[in-house]
């Protein structure tokens, strides 16, 4: 009788060890499949790549309807320069593309270290106003031929950015491809007809004298408004890590993951990771 006791222990004990141990394992890969994981520098939730394109894929729609700029090219570079809407510009002051004050910004305004200790972002009142200054921002001389562009021709604004100097590194419009092609951006943007292309051509035509029409009397250089992107940007080679990557350029695995949004240390030959911005 003892004996059967005995066993009866034993198994009960084995049964709640396995119970224990398989809800540790169910635990932990809800914890990795979540979009959003916990912020350590803010208590906040932070947003996923996903997350971010279905929040804010409307305004962008929005922007390329009235301008004809790619949604997907605009959700692209918002996705880089915020990093996923993570970025404190995005989260404190509602600032998705790092617009500086420039000098002529009379709104509200935050100090940040970027090519000074101190230099003057921007505060928008929403992220509307930040998709809309950003899109203003490149009805300038210098990104006029982009908007001759088809606004669904996203390779074309991608190689059409990086030579009119919005970014210094040459495998920037790689980098907005490949970000495009990931997240299928493309399904965003709408083709036009001959007729809407010209009259849209025409209005933004329009918009850009208008600009330089109302610029101060001493202008204000466009870099003093919004730097040039300068990632810094690796092609992933044979026997590359996460970690190898790490020790190489001195950042921690987590940021890595963090720039380019991935949920584990796998990676593919010939991807393109930001490294820092």
């Amino acid at each position: 009788m003892k004996k059967f006791f005995y066993g009866m222990f034993v198994f009960m004990m084995l049964i709640t060890s396995c119970s224990s141990r398989r809800g540790t394992l169910s635990s932990a890969k809800s914890g990795s499949n979540s979009k959003t994981s916990s912020s350590s520098t803010t208590g906040r939730p932070s947003m996923a790549g996903n997350d971010y394109i279905a929040h804010y894929k409307d305004i962008a729609i929005a922007e390329m309807n009235k301008y004809g700029i790619p949604a997907s090219i605009k959700l692209a570079q918002a996705l880089l320069e915020s990093g996923n809407g993570n970025s404190y510009l995005a989260r404190e002051a509602n600032n998705h593309f790092g617009i500086k004050c420039g000098g002529v910004w009379k709104g509200k305004s935050v100090t940040r270290p970027d090519d000074n200790i101190n230099d003057c972002f921007r505060v928008y009142e929403n992220p509307e106003q930040s998709f809309r200054d950003h899109s203003e921002f490149l009805l300038r001389p210098r990104y006029s031929a982009l908007f001759k562009l088809d606004k669904n021709d996203y390779k074309g604004w991608a190689k059409g950015l990086k030579a009119a100097g919005y970014a210094t590194n040459p495998r920037y419009p790689d980098l907005l491809i490949e970000m495009i092609e990931r997240y299928q951006l493309d399904q965003y943007d709408r083709k036009e007809t001959p007729k809407e292309k010209v009259v849209r051509e025409e209005t933004v035509k329009e918009e850009i004298v208008q600009h330089v029409q109302e610029a101060p009397p001493t202008a204000v250089k466009t870099e003093e408004i919004k730097s040039p992107v300068a990632m810094r940007i690796h092609e992933v080679k044979a026997q590359d890590t996460l970690y190898s990557l790490s020790k190489r350029y001195n950042v921690s695995v987590e940021q890595i993951k963090s720039l380019n949004d991935l949920t584990d240390e796998a990676l593919s030959l010939g991807q393109l990771l930001v490294i820092s911005k």
